[in-house]
């Protein structure tokens, strides 16, 4: 997107946008005025000469009038959902720039880091103790980079459908437990307790691919915003009426209040990002946002404040329009995996 030079601030879309919503409602103005000033200015002729008012003002003056007003004012209302999308785009424009700009440092700076480690192991005699040190240093910038290549790879995978993954109708904790000790090694620095409040095994149809890599976001996110000596998530299930909730509750670095309804969207990256030396794609809980809508769920976060941890929530439907959506997740799972 081309910025325009500040000299030609009248060719600016904001600028143009406003001429002709004033100049459009100037006109709707102007004519109400004019119309009422000649039906006053006919009156006068019509009392004066005696004249049958109905040669005068046919029936379908009024409704005429009415009707144009009504079409100026869709076309008004047009115009300011045409401003409101174009906000939007500029908006998104913006965040894209700033995630390719730091995507491209994410992924440059490990390359740049191993070769600088390949380089040393060619050119310098290195003690056994050495070796062990660059290798795990080496073996984190993979890790690094590996994440951020999947995490463009899973966004790619969402966005076109191809979940490539059966839906399953399975019990909710046993995954979670299944997941967990799977992947035992990927988080053995945090303290995980598992803990069904509900006592029950709460069946329901989900995507195995999609709710592990929901899973892995969020745990992730509790290894990586986490300055405590001993990391710990709680990962709780409550069973109410109509509905389950999964939370997932750290001792992390917290979430402000005012970004508590941003971090879910398409590539933002919050403040907190800039408070320790971690960094993000502003992909991790969008993802999940994403595998959460697609299941017909509801994602949420609480957070009291900086350094008091977090609390994410997967809300789960289980009556009424879960029904639907459940027949819907089915249909549409399937569908992407032919």
């Amino acid at each position: 997107m081309q910025i325009l030079n500040p000299s030609r601030w009248y060719l600016h879309p904001v600028f143009i946008f406003a001429c002709s919503i004033f100049a459009l409602a100037a006109v709707l103005v102007m004519t109400v005025s004019w119309y009422m000033e000649i039906t006053r200015a006919l009156e006068v002729v019509i009392l004066k000469f005696n004249i049958d008012p109905t040669s005068i003002f046919p029936s379908k003056t009024g409704m005429t009038i009415l009707i144009l007003i009504a079409l100026i004012t869709v076309l008004l209302a047009g115009i300011l959902l045409a401003f409101i999308y174009y906000q939007k785009t500029v908006n998104l424009f913006r965040l894209q720039h700033n995630f390719i700009y730091n995507f491209t440092h994410e992924l440059k700076t490990p390359v740049t880091s191993l070769r600088i480690y390949l380089e040393t192991f060619i050119r310098h005699p290195l003690g056994s103790d050495e070796v062990k040190k660059y290798s795990e240093n080496m073996l984190q910038d993979i890790n690094r980079l590996t994440d951020n290549i999947n995490s463009i790879l899973n966004l790619a995978r969402i966005e076109s459908q191809n979940f490539g993954s059966e839906v399953t109708r399975a019990g909710l904790v046993e995954l979670v437990e299944n997941f967990c000790r799977k992947n035992a090694s990927l988080f053995r620095n945090l303290e995980i307790k598992i803990e069904n409040l509900s006592g029950s095994p709460l069946v329901y149809p989900v995507n195995l691919f999609l709710f592990e890599m929901l899973l892995m976001n969020i745990i992730s996110n509790a290894v990586k915003y986490n300055e405590s000596e001993t990391p710990k998530l709680v990962i709780r299930f409550k069973s109410f009426i109509q509905k389950i909730t999964i939370e997932f509750i750290d001792n992390g670095i917290g979430v402000d209040k005012k970004e508590q309804k941003q971090i879910f969207k398409k590539f933002y990256q919050s403040d907190r990002e800039h408070k320790k030396d971690v960094s993000g794609s502003g992909l991790g809980l969008y993802l999940v946002s994403s595998i959460a809508m697609i299941h017909g769920w509801r994602t949420s976060v609480a957070s009291e404040g900086k350094s008091k941890g977090s609390t994410f929530i997967i809300t789960i439907p289980t009556t009424g329009i879960a029904d639907i959506r459940e027949k819907h997740l089915w249909k549409r799972l399937k569908k992407s995996v032919s």
